[in-house]
């Protein structure tokens, strides 16, 4: 094991580190060099069970319910604070079990100090209302909490992802047990000790590392769950979905993506090239809107290729620890996955104008930064997730037609468009079909905009003030007076 990182990590249920039912461990391994780094006790149905009964223990007790919100929100506070304490650890690991670069570990760490404390301020700030029903009446809504929440959240995000569940869960009264991701799951033990030094009460959030087939799958099954929070593929959604349908549990979901932008002949090709080079190779394209479709007027298609092909190809691979700009895929299954989807792309008469292999020499999970062109919409490149860092590039001629490409594929859940024309901006993203869409600039939102799909990226809302209300369920009190 690795100097530096804890050699062994427990799951944390309700108040305490535990050893997993059977004693078995998970490895987890450096996806930059394919060496193990650390063991973590492996969650099985036996611990998710054990977890969601002090999950329910601590939700029946209405510790956080009965306090006031504030105080909820003041939790959330310093849990952020006890977290910032932990910043170069947690940067280091997300280096070293999630393949990110020490500056985008920071980065998390800052982002979700930053959900804690956003939703901290809300916690009083979620009111119901009164209904006028006329003389003798008095009528009005609550919001109640469902109850344990329990929570499957990626690899390729788990601190801050799983920190904005865990903080809208508490602040709204649940409580909740969190499935975290068997490939990265070291910052997520990190944020449970930032709960327990900031005295989140006991089995209100509890952390088992699993894999999906048996824990997680025994999470979405479990009756004693209310309430369901996924992030992750189409597929792995659509088993949860139907395990939370036998116990009519509501879900929020947040799957795949497939995102397009569109560049219109007017746009500033400087920025629209820095931004879909940041959109697609930022954490080696493993982010769920990920820019990977890049639709370009005809007229401007050659000149905007080669300006993000040397942004690409002047991009440092390698381990994002040694300071590269872009690191491994998370696993040797999801490099094979996405240069053979490379390879269906030539096959089909797609051009790699850059990359289209794996780094050799290199014992790690690293793949080239891809460019293809005389990509044809319907081509599998252009209608399957890679969730790794391939542009594929499809020119148009007219602004009907982008939009048809755009919303040509099963997801729905970023767009963008790149434009001088404000009149054309507006027309063109009232009509893309897409959870968000952005303005001349990948990502131009934060914590505080709404985030979440259409079609099948999934539905309800995370980030932003919208995301509360996926955790609450609206109660109605009639009064003859």
């Amino acid at each position: 094991m690795t100097s530096g990182i804890r050699p062994y990590w427990r799951n944390f249920i309700g108040g305490e580190w535990v050893d997993g039912a059977d004693g078995t461990r998970i490895t987890v391994t450096d996806p930059a060099t394919a060496e193990p780094i650390a063991e973590v006790a492996r969650g099985t149905p036996a611990d998710i069970d054990r977890a969601v009964r002090a999950a329910r223990a601590c939700f029946d007790s209405r510790v956080l319910r009965d306090q006031r919100p504030h105080r909820r929100g003041d939790l959330m506070l310093a849990v952020a604070q006890e977290l910032g304490k932990a910043a170069d650890e947690i940067a280091l690991l997300e280096c070293r079990d999630n393949g990110k670069t020490l500056a985008n570990g920071r980065a998390e760490v800052a982002l979700t100090q930053r959900y804690l404390t956003y939703y901290a301020g809300l916690a009083d700030k979620l009111e119901g209302r009164q209904i006028p029903l006329g003389d003798g009446y008095v009528d009005y809504t609550t919001h109640e909490p469902y109850g344990v929440s329990g929570q499957i959240v990626p690899w390729n995000g788990p601190l801050p992802v799983g920190a904005r569940s865990i903080a809208c869960a508490l602040v709204t009264g649940n409580t909740v047990v969190l499935k975290s991701p068997e490939d990265s799951p070291l910052s997520l033990f990190l944020l449970a000790e930032a709960c327990e030094r900031a005295g989140v009460p006991a089995g209100a959030v509890n952390i088992v590392c699993g894999y999906g087939h048996d824990a997680g799958a025994a999470l979405a099954a479990h009756r004693g769950i209310d309430h369901i929070v996924f992030t992750g593929s189409v597929e792995t959604g659509k088993s949860v979905l139907r395990a939370a349908a036998e116990n009519v549990v509501p879900c929020v979901m947040e799957l795949g993506g497939k995102s397009g932008a569109i560049v219109h002949a007017d746009a500033d090709l400087d920025r629209a090239a820095a931004s879909a080079a940041r959109g697609i190779f930022n954490h080696a394209g493993q982010i769920c809107s990920a820019g990977s479709r890049l639709i370009v007027h005809r007229s401007i298609h050659d000149e905007l290729v080669a300006k993000v092909r040397a942004l690409a190809a002047a991009r440092s691979v390698g381990p994002g620890i040694d300071g590269c700009d872009m690191g491994p895929l998370i696993n040797a299954r999801q490099l094979d996955r996405v240069e053979a989807l490379c390879a269906a792309g030539r096959a089909e008469g797609a051009t790699a104008i850059l990359g289209g292999s794996r780094l050799e020499g290199t014992k790690g999970h690293f793949m080239q930064p891809t460019i293809f062109t005389g990509v044809r919409p319907d081509m599998r490149i252009a209608q399957e997730e890679f969730f790794g860092p391939v542009l594929v590039v499809i020119p148009f001629d007219t602004p009907e037609e982008a939009i048809a490409i755009a919303n040509g594929t099963d997801f729905g859940l970023a767009a963008g468009v790149y434009t001088r024309d404000l009149r054309l901006a507006h027309w063109t993203a009232d009509r893309l079909v897409a959870g968000q869409i952005y303005v001349n600039e990948w990502w131009a939102g934060g914590i505080e905009t709404p985030f979440g799909g259409m079609k099948r990226s999934g539905y309800g809302r995370e980030k932003g003030q919208e995301a509360l209300l996926g955790y609450v369920q609206t109660k109605n009190i009639g009064i003859r007076l």
